[in-house]
């Protein structure tokens, strides 16, 4: 690993054997973009890579220098309007009016490890021995502005981080109206755009487009993430599968309003630009004061999909996620809520969960209802006390009687919202986010809290302190129903409204990392309305997140799928639910239902004591099998072998990091008659060992992974005698053993 200065040319060069990132200053001072890929030799010039032409209609920078024009040039943090007519990384409106900005480089530093970014989530290491970090020190002379370029090279990550920070250190008030995470320029567009969007109940479904001249982009302006798009983008190259192929992955460790965007001009040149959604933002900077932009992680493979995947999950695994929950397997639930929904009493929950300790589940979670007036929808957000008619004995007795039963205790919050039916709404009317005068919308009959407002942040954490404090709550489910409408603080100026949105995350970010830091023993679930905000930023904070309201297992099949691009399987929240399924009515097996929940955090959203007798037996043996091979799923290398999006068919597997055990789950939607042999090739197995399968037959990993797994079954031919029947949704998890 080592971050390389030739003075001479005034070349960095980022490079750690796995990729390398090179850099130069151009003639005007500003930093330019001349490689990033597969890692190569240092030299002392790689000037050849910086081309420029004469080009009818191009403005020069300089006037006795006709090649030089930023138009065509590629730059790291570039700004719009003096020869560069692209989308800017950067953008500072003056009090003349002019956006003009000329940021030249003055110094660099390059320091061991990574330095923390104050109020947001980032990366980390333990050990400086795990990083290096390049800033980069631009200034603008006119203004006084100061911009760092930061760049964390991991020595055996194929991975980047990169951020900016901008200081203001003159004498006028600015306003920031583009801060991008990252800028990088590509030197050309042949490349598939790969982004995973939806909607409710259909979060990360794969899109694929293939980049073209004009502008693509994915973004949110909701206040959160979203469930409609995800801040994570790839450019793969056309005929890239999952085992070979380049792609250059791109990620924002952030959980606010977001722009994920490629540029190709018509000299077909590509710039991707990540970070906080230009649309809605204007933050001030006065004298002084300094603005960080959210951290962004840049992957690059040469291998295919899914060892970009595996470089995302090792990372957001391991140096994102944090805390006593990071490293270890999660425990197995139960929820009340698709059980019960409001309509639960004390009896109810005490019964469901001894039901599930008595087939090997390890902590009860209580959803919503269990506060305040809460009877439905209408009331009730805000009041984080106990309901004593639903619950006589306080939340610390029914969590001491769960725990008599040796069940853990969990609890539901959606602790930035509040109900107008509340007493929180009734003291301070002005806490939620509106525009005086005007009409203020709901969503989900409640309303957001402005925290942007420290004392928002400080009301809500006192009452969420007190209960962890008082029970035996070792998790918390952090729920978040609604986007935010009519942004405007009543605490905020008129010249800063344009800050409200990064606020309110910052406000977020705050209250998590308070009770994470005081009750660091409690596992903390990221949830909102199921996927809406799963992205880096979250998993810093909460290790796991509930991926999708929608718990059918075909449709998970397509979420999950898509998640794993990005995320790791551990912070993929899974559960088996009841059925028909109470989002689309679907009646599955419920062999299949565990068998696509196995991936992720397995538990259960249903009633374990309307189950049959037949049926309890088998969810004991799912968690019999689950607490097995936890381990493996929720900690090994994950990899992707058949999309749900190709066909009838979805197959992935995951890997022991000692490659002595492996689990294939093998999928299909629409039973088959007398349809063709199968197999799957597998990946990751040890090709010189030998591995039974299902503790039957022998076969090596070479022969697994180049001939494939045998999946053919009695939907083949008209089926034999003595073979498992097969059905609609069926399944099957083979287990490999070394």
């Amino acid at each position: 690993m080592s971050v390389v200065y030739h003075e001479s040319t005034q070349t960095f060069h980022l490079t750690n054997g796995l990729i390398s990132y090179i850099m130069k200053v151009l003639p005007n001072g500003a930093l330019g973009q001349l490689y990033f890929g597969r890692a190569i030799r240092d030299r002392e010039s790689f000037d050849h890579l910086l081309e420029m032409r004469r080009r009818p209609m191009t403005s020069c920078v300089f006037e006795d220098n006709g090649l030089f024009s930023l138009e065509h040039t590629r730059q790291e943090y570039p700004s719009y309007g003096s020869t560069d007519y692209r989308r800017p990384a950067v953008q500072i409106l003056q009090p003349n009016g002019s956006r003009i900005t000329d940021f030249v480089v003055l110094s660099h530093t390059v320091t061991p490890g990574k330095p923390a970014l104050e109020g947001l989530p980032a990366t980390y290491c333990e050990a400086d021995s795990e990083a290096e970090t390049l800033t980069v020190r631009l200034r603008d002379e006119l203004l006084g502005v100061s911009l760092d370029l930061h760049y964390t090279l991991f020595a055996d990550r194929p991975a980047l981080a990169r951020s900016a920070r901008i200081v203001n250190e003159g004498t006028l008030d600015l306003h920031l109206t583009h801060a991008m995470s990252l800028c990088l320029d590509l030197p050309d567009s042949g490349y598939e755009f790969v982004h995973f969007s939806g909607a409710w109940a259909r979060e990360r479904w794969m899109k694929v487009r293939r980049l073209e001249q004009g502008t693509q982009s994915v973004e949110s302006a909701r206040g959160h993430s979203s469930h409609n798009h995800n801040p994570f983008i790839m450019l793969r190259r056309p005929g890239t599968d999952e085992d070979q192929g380049e792609v250059i992955g791109l990620s924002l460790i952030y959980s606010g309003n977001f722009l994920a965007q490629a540029e190709v001009d018509t000299w077909d040149t590509t710039r991707v630009t990540l970070g906080i959604n230009p649309f809605g933002f204007d933050w001030k900077l006065p004298p002084g004061e300094a603005f960080q932009t959210p951290e962004a992680v840049v992957v690059y493979s040469c291998r295919g999909l899914n060892a970009m995947s595996q470089a995302f999950h090792r990372l957001y695994r391991s140096r994102l996620a944090r805390g006593q929950w990071r490293d270890r397997p999660r425990p197995i639930l139960i929820n009340n809520w698709e059980a019960t929904y409001f309509g639960f009493t004390q009896d109810k929950l005490l019964e469901i969960a001894g039901a599930a300790r008595a087939d090997g589940a390890e902590l009860f979670v209580l959803d919503d209802g269990w506060f305040g007036a809460r009877q439905n929808d209408f009331a009730g957000l805000g009041d984080w006390t106990p309901n004593r008619d639903r619950l006589p004995d306080g939340l610390s007795g029914l969590a001491r009687r769960v725990n008599d039963l040796g069940m853990q205790f969990g609890l539901w919050f959606e602790p930035e919202m509040v109900n107008k039916d509340s007493g929180l709404y009734r003291a301070h009317p002005d806490w939620i986010i509106h525009v005086p005068d005007r009409r203020e919308s709901q969503g989900r009959n409640q309303y957001v809290l402005d925290f942007s407002r420290p004392e928002v942040v400080d009301c809500i954490y006192d009452q969420m302190a007190k209960l962890l404090a008082e029970a035996n709550i070792s998790y918390v489910k952090w729920d978040m129903n609604r986007s935010i409408t009519e942004p405007f603080s009543e605490a905020l100026p008129a010249d800063r409204q344009g800050e409200l949105f990064h606020r309110y995350i910052l406000g977020v970010y705050r209250l998590y990392k308070r009770l994470t830091a005081n009750f660091p023993h409690v596992l903390f679930e990221s949830c909102a309305s199921g996927g809406g905000r799963f992205d880096p930023g979250m998993l810093y904070y909460a290790p796991q997140g509930w991926v999708s309201d929608n718990s059918d297992a075909v449709e998970r099949l397509k979420i999950q799928y898509g998640t794993s691009f990005c995320y790791p399987i551990s912070s993929i929240g899974a559960h088996v639910s009841a059925v028909p399924n109470h989002q689309v009515r679907r009646v599955t097996p419920l062999s299949t239902r565990a068998n696509v929940a196995y991936f992720g955090t397995f538990g259960y959203e249903l009633d374990p004591t309307r189950l049959t007798a037949a049926e309890r037996e088998q969810v004991r043996e799912q968690i019999a099998f689950m607490k097995q091979y936890r381990e493996v799923i929720q900690f090994g290398d994950f990899y992707r072998l058949r999309s749900p999006y190709d066909g009838n068919f979805t197959a992935w597997m995951a890997v022991s990091p000692d490659k002595k055990t492996a689990l294939v789950g093998w999928y299909r939607l629409l039973s088959e008659t007398n349809g063709p042999c199968r197999r799957v090739k597998l990946q990751g197995l040890d090709p010189g060992q030998s591995y039974t399968v299902d503790g039957g037959e022998a076969h090596y990993g070479d022969e697994l992974m180049t001939v494939g797994l045998v999946t053919s079954d009695s939907g083949a031919g008209d089926g034999q005698s003595g073979e498992r029947p097969i059905c609609d949704f069926d399944s099957h998890v083979f287990v490999l053993k070394a």
